[in-house]
């Protein structure tokens, strides 16, 4: 069987599935501040309590565009907390520079814009995660983040990276984000230990929060530097059909069973949280068994996008998961959008029940 972390691609297609409305985002402001559901009153907030999360990229070809009215969406659908997810890039796989793009399929947003969105997003009563990406501008089916490898050296790549990180950092602790990522899913470079606890002891000196690491849902095991961070952060896309169709909710929710159980183990193992970084399904036939193919251009099932949802919110609820984050609200969605976003979706209304669920308080 194939390796899915060498099958999975840059993150580029999907921002480029979101890209498709965006180009024109700007001119259409106003259909995307339209409430797509109805006010749902969140549970309060407490220490004690989940991460009841979800995503926003910011990921508009607008590199100054607001994005107020989807963080009052996210606050609406009963969340929590908002992981805020920014993109910089390298030109391809062997380079060893990342740096802000204004590439269409990977533009970064402005550093004002990142520092409104996160005072936004607190001002909503949000807890907030900054969650910084690296995407490719050019790269094979086969070439992603994860697969790394800059011909300068790794040197070169850390001190490039360490430099967009430390940024972001700077504005997660002027923008009172409650945590930050200094990672994710970078698998071919994460065996340089020291490099990786040099990144973040420079990190620790710039913001209070907590720090992850968000580790691909297939190669988490053998990261070295986990006793570095405060929290295990994993995206799971973890692969809950053996092909693409309709398996029914038992089916599903017994295939968690076994992911489950090994990943609260090996947060125990660890003496750390476990936060689910990323929990997505595309609104496609094949969700359930490659959610993440972000390439998959399948036959539209809305049905089946709410329902892994269901399952999910089902099999995690009374766990000792310290939180999760529905990847992404970003995007028009609507009942035509075969996408990740629930927005405007049965899912929508699916996740408002979970997030508000008093099952997420301890």
């Amino acid at each position: 069987m194939k390796n899915p972390s060498a099958l999975r691609s840059a993150r580029a297609p999907r921002a480029a599935a979101a890209l498709a409305f965006v180009v024109v985002i700007g001119a259409c402001q106003d259909q995307t501040t339209q409430p797509l559901l109805p006010a749902v009153r969140s549970a309060t907030p407490r220490a004690e309590s989940a991460q009841r999360g979800v995503a926003l990229g910011l990921f508009a070809s607008d590199p100054d565009y607001d994005y107020g009215p989807l963080l009052q969406e996210i606050k609406s659908v009963g969340a929590s907390d908002v992981l805020v997810a920014v993109v910089w890039a390298q030109a391809r796989v062997d380079s060893a520079r990342v740096h802000r793009s204004q590439t269409p399929s990977t533009r970064s947003p402005d550093d004002d814009t990142v520092l409104r969105t996160l005072l936004q997003a607190r001002a909503l009563g949000l807890s907030v995660t900054l969650f910084p990406i690296v995407r490719l501008e050019e790269h094979r089916p086969e070439e992603w983040r994860g697969r790394i490898a800059p011909k300068a050296g790794v040197d070169a790549w850390f001190s490039s990276y360490g430099d967009f990180i430390a940024g972001m950092a700077d504005l997660a602790a002027r923008g009172g984000a409650q945590r930050f990522s200094v990672g994710s899913e970078l698998l071919s470079l994460e065996r340089h230990e020291q490099l990786w606890r040099a990144l973040i002891a420079d990190v620790r000196r710039r913001f209070s929060g907590q720090l992850l690491y968000s580790a691909n849902w297939d190669h988490f095991q053998s990261i070295p530097f986990w006793d570095a961070v405060d929290e295990i952060g994993i995206t799971a896309y973890f692969e809950l059909a053996p092909q693409a169709g309709n398996d029914d909710d038992d089916a599903l929710g017994r295939a968690w069973t076994q992911p489950q159980r090994e990943l609260l183990a090996f947060a125990r193992h660890h003496h750390k949280p476990l936060v689910l970084t990323e929990v997505g399904y595309p609104s496609q036939t094949t969700a359930a068994w490659h959610p993440w193919d972000e390439t998959a251009r399948a036959h539209l099932d809305l049905e089946l996008q709410a329902r892994l949802y269901g399952v999910f919110c089902q099999s995690w609820k009374n766990s000792d998961v310290a939180g999760f984050y529905v990847w992404n609200w970003f995007g028009f969605g609507g009942e035509g959008d075969g996408g990740y976003t629930p927005r405007g979706k049965p899912a929508a209304a699916v996740l408002a029940r979970c997030l508000t669920d008093a099952a997420w308080q301890y």
